[in-house]
């Protein structure tokens, strides 16, 4: 009875998966998480090994397989967090690495340049990589936030086909139109486009309302 019910909760779930590679943003992570949890999604979590260290170092803080719910708790600050499930990088047969295993779509924030290629040339040389050609090729949502700069030549290459193969590109850009005064006004921007471009209803900022200065006077 017991694995019954497992297999039924996990077909009931109908999460998003988020990647979060190994390039400098990680609050923009900790943003779409956070905002994705608040709006009641459910949440396949994929964690490469760069990005370990990137959280390790832009946060002081470990990310651990072995330990994922806690880690995961401690970064984002609260503890609900029965709708996240955490996959290993490194486990080329989780559920995400099929097309048959039900998502909603998939976002990779931050993605790396190498992220971005690899997706791009189908790699698969992870499960972040593996998820999000899976998705790519089933039709599903798929949002790519780069955010290295300055860009070279293969870098737009890849990111062109990623738009081509039906990826939405969105580099980390925040807007200064919505009166941001605190760094993470400009974050929660980033994530709320990330949201937009999913179709999942947030309040991270301030939509533009065709009056200049409208973003100040909400402030």
């Amino acid at each position: 009875m017991g694995q019954r019910d497992e297999r039924d909760e996990t077909t009931a779930r109908t999460p998003w998966v988020v990647g979060i590679s190994g390039a400098s943003g990680t609050p923009y992570a900790k943003a779409v998480l956070t905002a994705l949890i608040d709006a009641g999604e459910t949440i396949d979590l994929v964690v490469s090994r760069a990005a370990r260290l990137t959280i390790l170092d832009e946060t002081g803080l470990p990310f651990r397989d072995a330990r994922w719910r806690g880690d995961l708790a401690a970064w984002l600050g609260r503890d609900d967090l029965d709708g996240v499930r955490h996959w290993s990088a490194g486990d080329l047969a989780a559920g995400p690495s099929s097309g048959s295993y039900r998502v909603r779509g998939m976002v990779v924030v931050p993605a790396s340049t190498a992220a971005c290629a690899g997706i791009a040339i189908g790699l698969s040389k992870d499960l972040l990589q593996r998820a999000a050609d899976v998705n790519l090729k089933e039709r599903r949502p798929v949002v790519v936030v780069p955010r290295e700069t300055p860009v070279s030549r293969s870098h737009l290459v890849h990111l062109l086909s990623l738009h081509d193969a039906g990826a939405i590109v969105l580099p980390a850009s925040p807007g200064f139109y919505a009166g941001a005064s605190e760094l993470q006004q400009l974050v929660d921007f980033v994530a709320g486009r990330v949201l937009d471009a999913i179709d999942v209803p947030h309040t991270l900022y301030q939509r533009w309302r065709g009056e200049l200065g409208s973003g100040r006077e909400a402030e």
